[in-house]
């Protein structure tokens, strides 16, 4: 009888923790696209306008990024302005919970056909690079490494550190912004 009470609340609690995290990604990778060059660099081949999508389906959470030029990036929150140009899906809250607790790696979640790709698959490689890149500066090593491919060998400790502050100052400036609006 306890298990089927706290089954739901669990599947509520990796809802909220997905939502949650969409919410931080989102500003995250807009305020590292402000921050890191090779992000920027990575970027600029994107074209301009193009809207990535990442969400659970079938109309679960989601963030909506917009390459804006020279390889910055716009939040949109969870509404698009026009139709998606890249769209990666998770077949299941729980797939996406397990990556976004970096439990599992995107690549490994992708190989265990939990996640599905909608657009140009390059792109979907480029923006998969510039998340890893996200992660390996705001996450401790141990954690990071855990959730990319492969951690920077080039990133070293002050680096990390002062980009990684730069990029939670943002990410709360936006989180400050979003309420007072």
């Amino acid at each position: 009888m306890l298990a089927r009470r706290i089954k739901p609340m669990a599947l509520q609690a990796r809802r909220l923790y997905v939502e949650l995290m969409f919410q931080v990604m989102g500003r995250a990778l807009q305020a590292v696209s402000e921050v890191d060059s090779d992000v920027q660099a990575e970027a600029q081949s994107l074209p301009l306008g193009f809207l990535f999508e990442m969400m659970v389906m079938p109309n679960g959470s989601k963030l909506i990024i917009e390459h804006l030029g020279d390889g910055r990036f716009e939040y949109h929150g969870d509404s698009a302005p026009r139709p998606i140009d890249l769209s990666i899906q998770f077949k299941h809250v729980a797939h996406a919970f397990l990556v976004l607790s970096f439990q599992e790696k995107t690549s490994v979640a992708f190989a265990n056909d939990r996640m599905l790709v909608d657009g140009d698959i390059s792109y979907a490689i480029r923006m998969t690079r510039i998340l890893n890149r996200l992660e390996a500066f705001i996450l401790p090593r141990l954690i990071a490494s855990r959730a990319v491919k492969e951690y920077p060998a080039n990133l070293n400790l002050p680096e990390k550190v002062l980009s990684a502050a730069r990029i939670y100052l943002k990410v709360a400036n936006h989180f400050v912004d979003t309420v007072r609006a």
